[in-house]
């Protein structure tokens, strides 16, 4: 007879055909989140393969949840997880054609993303740089499409590898099948917790065009010489680090809100009231606003609430100043958003996932 009041794998693991998978109970969760939250997870495992995420979900699943989770830089945990947090950790970086103009590389979803760039920048590929520093796990860029500096990871991607998760097989999709949009993708949308990236399968350049019109980049890289990948990426470096706090310090998820897209109309009343509020132009009947010079104007950056706060030098970040609960973390938000909408009528959408 089954234990139903214990995972399948720690009874029945002999029927298994691969090696046994460590499994932990009541993990802590707190070196899995940027933000640093003590939370635990009824089990805990690091899949390798796409093998072994097979063993850990089939029939498994029916008796508990379970969540997918990358290097927890975009997400926010308010409780313990009462089920199986699966950790993939499927590596490697395979070229998988190269010729003059470009070169085709498949990226494991457990590769960190920063050390992708590095080694994109390091062989001289270029279309990545700009996304420097960005934390997160590779499998995890196409999720929300990160951006910065005028770039999105959706320029460079050819193709998702993944797990579908209602048949355990393995699929894929284009990038014109992936519904990219600000910071957004259909993994986030109509493939949100049905699939589990395995791979991503990146189009990078030797002769990349270099894009250094967005903010302070371009002065930031005079600074150094003129343009190359190299001065590049540590243009960027050096700006987010004198932005962003370092979560190992002070435990955050990057930018917390979204900048808010919002219609030229509206944009331009705005514009009669606040004559120095930055707008960006989307298309020609949308704009975007930096949410955190929303935040800004309603007086909440350098603002401490309980354990919580706002950055002193970023409003749009969020920050743990030692032991905020998840709880504290998304009251601060939600009092942020109310307060921004109450201003200016724009209700501001949290970046990261809330569990």
């Amino acid at each position: 007879m089954k234990n139903k009041n214990k995972p399948i794998w720690l009874s029945l693991h002999s029927e298994y055909s691969i090696n046994m998978i460590p499994v932990k109970e009541n993990y802590s969760l707190k070196q899995h989140n940027t933000l640093g939250i003590e939370v635990k997870a009824r089990y805990f495992a690091s899949p390798r393969n796409i093998q072994e995420i097979r063993v850990l979900l089939d029939n498994n699943r029916k008796f508990f949840p379970f969540m997918i989770i990358g290097e927890g830089s975009n997400i926010l945990f308010t409780k313990d997880f009462n089920g199986l947090v699966l950790h993939p950790a499927i590596m490697g970086v395979k070229i998988i054609s190269n010729n003059s103009e470009s070169c085709v590389v498949e990226v494991g979803t457990g590769e960190n993303w920063d050390d992708f760039v590095k080694w994109a920048v390091e062989n001289n590929l270029g279309g990545i740089e700009n996304l420097s520093l960005i934390p997160g796990s590779t499998g995890s860029s196409p999720i929300q499409n990160i951006g910065a500096y005028g770039t999105e990871v959706k320029e460079v991607i050819e193709r998702v590898n993944f797990l579908d998760l209602e048949t355990l097989k393995p699929a894929s999709l284009s990038n014109s099948e992936c519904s990219f949009g600000y910071r957004t993708s259909i993994f986030k949308t109509r493939l949100k917790n049905r699939v589990i990236i395995t791979s991503v399968i990146f189009k990078l350049h030797h002769n990349p065009v270099f894009n250094t019109t967005y903010g302070n980049l371009q002065a930031e890289v005079e600074k150094t010489g003129g343009p190359d990948l190299k001065t590049i990426r540590n243009a960027v470096i050096s700006i987010r680090k004198s932005k962003l706090p370092d979560p190992k310090i002070f435990g955050n998820a990057g930018s917390f809100f979204k900048n808010p897209v919002i219609d030229v109309v509206k944009a331009n009343k705005l514009k009669e009231q606040y004559d120095s509020i930055p707008v960006y132009p989307v298309s020609e009947e949308r704009v975007k606003i930096p949410a955190g010079w929303l935040i800004e104007q309603c007086g909440w950056k350098g603002k401490k609430w309980g354990n919580a706060g706002v950055h002193d030098k970023q409003a749009l970040v969020l920050v743990n100043y030692g032991s905020a609960s998840g709880e504290e973390i998304l009251d601060l938000a939600m009092k942020i958003s109310d307060s921004v909408f109450s201003m200016f009528g724009i209700r501001l959408e949290p970046e990261v996932n809330i569990i």
